[in-house]
């Protein structure tokens, strides 16, 4: 695959809105909201779609290896966030700084588990992104982008939730099995269709990485 230094700059923005979607997920995520019939909502479920889409874009236009290429990007930013964040914590408190000391732990004061669970999730669920999205686009072709990403995303975000909740909370006791399959049908859905509405901003990215002099070889 030949790219143009154009190309690379493309690549470079399309990663930095990856990486900040996936970052503000993970971390703005803490925030939860209510929903329907009494359920609960994390706020990230608003950039998470972002985070799955990219894959998508970027493979449309780039190729099946570098979509990998940003999920292990996205991985090895994940994983040294979580360890950055646990040495932050370790780390001894000076006297003038406690003001902020209750808040800063309660923010990245990201237990074990939930790194785990986030890691995981995170991993499986985009690699099967990728693979679902390049499979049907070699059983259809190339045409119905919209289709293709949809199918992709029913099963990917179904594993991130299912893999996420059950590691981060089942047998916590904080929620009951009928009440954690609520949750992660819930979060599913909504993952699911704020995608759906994102799909125009796709559409609008693939043509800005196919405009002219960008267009290159998107098969691997």
């Amino acid at each position: 695959m030949q790219l143009t230094e154009k190309d690379y700059r493309k690549i470079l923005i399309c990663l930095t809105i990856y990486l900040t979607s996936l970052f503000a997920a993970n971390t703005l995520g803490i925030k939860i909201m209510p929903f329907i019939f009494g359920s609960h909502l994390t706020v990230g479920i608003f950039t998470f779609p972002v985070v799955f889409l990219m894959t998508d874009v970027i493979g449309e236009v780039y190729g099946k290896s570098i979509s990998k290429w940003f999920v292990r990007c996205g991985l090895v930013a994940t994983v040294l966030f979580l360890l950055y964040s646990l040495i932050s914590l370790y780390l001894p408190w000076s006297e003038r700084g406690l003001w902020a000391k209750e808040g800063y732990d309660l923010i990245f004061g990201v237990s074990g588990r939930f790194g785990i669970a986030s890691v995981f999730a995170f991993v499986i669920a985009e690699y099967q992104d990728v693979f679902t999205f390049f499979f049907v686009r070699g059983k259809i072709g190339e045409k119905l982008f919209w289709l293709r990403s949809l199918l992709s995303n029913l099963w990917s975000q179904l594993l991130d939730s299912i893999i996420f909740m059950t590691i981060a909370f089942a047998g916590t006791g904080f929620y009951s099995t009928k009440t954690l399959i609520i949750l992660i049908l819930t979060q599913w859905l909504f993952k699911v269709s704020m995608g759906l509405l994102y799909t125009p901003l796709s559409y609008l990215g693939i043509y800005l990485l196919r405009e002219k002099n960008a267009d290159i070889a998107n098969t691997n």
